[in-house]
């Protein structure tokens, strides 16, 4: 076999990648494995989305290439989209870039602004991508410390003690997975003085404001926040159209020029019926998440249970799809969700995936029927 690339030596396969395969081959043993590891959507998407994409198909030109930029109209709903749900004004020309996912734009964003032996700020738990995306072009992840007694918040002071000399960009996640923690206005401030003060790029990486959260926030309502910003939101958990595969990033249009080099290289444009049905997505009104909400604030209830009868415990206040849920002491991560998988075919994901401060904590995803999560429970 041909030598695969330096790179490749300091990346692992993602973990969902390796456990799902575990699991599919335990299901075709014949065992009944209860799914509750993985963040993907089991609920319909919209279904006004769905007629658009059908109908969208007639449409000429609807199977040629597309604008690397994404459809005009897509770009303007998205900004709408900001306006009422965030209180944010954008630009749908130049300050919003749609996305095959916002998966891709952690690489896009970091390959348009990290040289090799840049350094890169990483939330400790978070998502691995962050990392791996940064080993990936040769950069360096500095991990920064999330811990429950500051509530999942970054410490600045200890922060500001660190060398931030070769710190090229700063990932946040709020609200954050896996721990479902909410950020206070304040930190929104306190991050963007940060970023400006060492010439940081912030990402904000934004896609569960809508599940079970009662007070949506983009980075983009507060002062200064274009100046040194990015945020990435996605189709994926706000309208159940994670397979379809849309995101978005929004800045400023300088930021957002670099990027675009980037995807232009990358992509040959996104699907036309897949943004015509984004479009409709972006459209649903306030009952689309009252009744998305009702659904999984009805599951959560479940799983606390489960939690419950496992013996750990969890934030009631947290938010978002998954809940993380802390084991009794002395009991590592990885130990407990094997047993749970060994002996009662249930798989959840251990806390470790997420960073070391991840030790001690299991993460439960909403992602499954009702009947499913009370079959959990009996199994308990």
């Amino acid at each position: 076999m041909i030598e695969v690339s330096n790179r490749l030596k300091h990346v692992e396969e993602y973990y969902f990648s390796k456990k799902l395969r575990e699991v599919a081959f335990l299901k075709s043993q014949g065992k009944p494995i209860i799914n509750l590891g993985i963040g993907s959507p089991d609920l319909e998407p919209p279904s006004k989305a769905i007629v658009q994409l059908k109908e969208s198909l007639d449409d000429e030109g609807a199977n040629k290439y597309q604008s690397y930029q994404g459809l005009p109209e897509l770009r303007e709903e998205i900004a709408d989209f900001y306006k009422k749900r965030f209180k944010v004004n954008l630009s749908g020309q130049v300050e919003v870039l749609p996305l095959l996912g916002s998966k891709e734009g952690i690489m896009h964003i970091s390959m348009a602004f990290l040289n090799k032996g840049d350094e890169v700020l990483i939330p400790n738990p978070g998502y691995p991508t962050y990392s791996s995306v940064t080993k990936l072009l040769e950069a360096k992840p500095i991990l920064y410390d999330l811990k429950e007694d500051n509530h999942w918040l970054p410490d600045f002071i200890a922060l500001e003690r660190m060398d931030l000399s070769k710190v090229k960009i700063m990932w946040i996640n709020y609200p954050h997975m896996p721990t479902g923690a909410n950020a206070p206005n304040k930190f929104y401030d306190e991050v963007i003085a940060f970023g400006k003060r060492h010439n940081i790029l912030i990402v904000n990486d934004n896609p569960y404001s809508f599940v079970l959260n009662e007070r949506p926030i983009s980075i983009m309502r507060y002062r200064n926040a274009k100046d040194i910003c990015l945020e990435l939101n996605s189709f994926s958990k706000t309208f159940n159209m994670s397979g379809w595969r849309v995101g978005m990033v929004v800045g400023s249009h300088e930021h957002l020029s670099a990027v675009l080099k980037v995807k232009s290289n990358m992509d040959s444009g996104m699907f036309y019926g897949v943004q015509k049905g984004a479009i409709e997505a972006l459209k649903c009104s306030d009952m689309w998440f009252v009744s998305l909400n009702s659904v999984y604030q009805l599951r959560r209830e479940l799983i606390w249970k489960l939690v419950e009868a496992l013996n750990c415990t969890y934030d009631e206040h947290a938010t978002g799809m998954f809940v993380w849920a802390k084991l009794p002491p002395n009991i590592k991560s990885e130990e407990f969700t094997d047993m749970v998988l060994k002996k009662h075919s249930i798989f959840i994901a251990p806390g470790t995936v997420f960073g070391s401060n991840g030790e001690g904590y299991v993460r439960f995803s909403l992602c499954a029927p009702e009947e499913i999560i009370k079959e959990a429970i009996a199994r308990i």
